[in-house]
């Protein structure tokens, strides 16, 4: 009788299992992500590209040419987001705050801040990725003297003002005029590549000056469909209604991860039943 009990057990308990085995085909996805809104601004080339300014408004200006550093279109509307510059001093460390402004709405998004301080003769410069779009602790770093950068007499000189990017949604500089497209992230890259290879940016993954610089304000858009590293809630809840081309489709980036959902159940009747 104890020998019939177990067996009718046993064979419940593989019934069971091989219904939870099937519910794992249904639970399976494939999610693919082509590029993310990281690829779109390449910090390290941002970093050389800072070296060739004379000022905050010349960065902004050699930022948004055509067929320069910038291929970020956040909301996905096929014209590259206008990036806006704004810097102040924050206790002897001056401090640059890069903002993608969407072209399809004039949302405001955090990008990366370049922070530089003063060292006896020479600057240590820190480009910090914006967390939404790089993840955590996303740096670039370098030292150079305070003769090796027009931008360095601008930051440090008598003559030094805050900058605020004049330009907003629909009102555009000549040099942006009505905006231009992205290229795929494969050409962007090739693009950068120059700057890329003879920098002496290094990525490091905390920060290298004296002290941590607290943002004076934050710009976060819930209407960023381009996959993000860190996304806020409503960040979230956007793409979630709204998906990426770059989830949907396959196509020119470079990440492509695959997410499977399965029951230890499974697994367990597998290694059981030798299936």
């Amino acid at each position: 009788m104890k020998n019939h009990n177990y067996l009718v057990l046993l064979l419940m308990t593989a019934f069971l299992f091989s219904i939870v085995g099937c519910n794992d085909n249904y639970s399976r996805t494939d999610t693919r992500i082509t590029a993310y809104a990281a690829d779109g601004l390449d910090l390290k080339a941002v970093g050389e590209l800072l070296k060739t300014a004379k000022d905050a408004k010349d960065l902004e200006k050699k930022l948004n040419k055509p067929g320069g550093v910038n291929n970020l279109d956040l909301d996905e509307d096929g014209k590259v987001d206008f990036i806006k510059v704004a810097s102040a001093d924050q206790q002897g460390i001056r401090v640059m705050k890069l903002s993608a402004m969407l072209s399809g709405s004039g949302d405001l998004q955090d990008v990366a801040t370049i922070e530089i301080e003063k060292s006896n003769q020479n600057a240590n410069v820190q480009i910090r990725g914006n967390e939404q779009i790089y993840g955590s602790n996303h740096y670039y770093h370098s030292s150079f003297g305070l003769t090796d950068a027009l931008i360095l007499y601008w930051l440090f000189g008598r003559s030094y003002r805050p900058y605020y990017s004049p330009w907003g949604w629909g009102s555009y500089p000549g040099y942006y005029g009505r905006g231009y497209a992205p290229v795929p992230v494969r050409n962007y890259r090739t693009r950068t590549g120059t700057l890329d290879r003879k920098s002496t940016f290094a990525r490091s993954n905390r920060n290298r000056l004296s002290r941590e610089v607290a943002p004076s304000s934050r710009n976060v858009s819930s209407r960023v469909k381009a996959p993000l590293k860190r996304p806020t809630s409503s960040q979230k809840a956007f793409q979630a209604r709204n998906p990426s081309k770059q989830v949907r489709r396959g196509g020119f980036g470079s990440r492509s991860t695959r997410t499977t959902r399965s029951s230890r159940f499974s697994r367990s009747r597998s290694s059981r039943f030798g299936k």
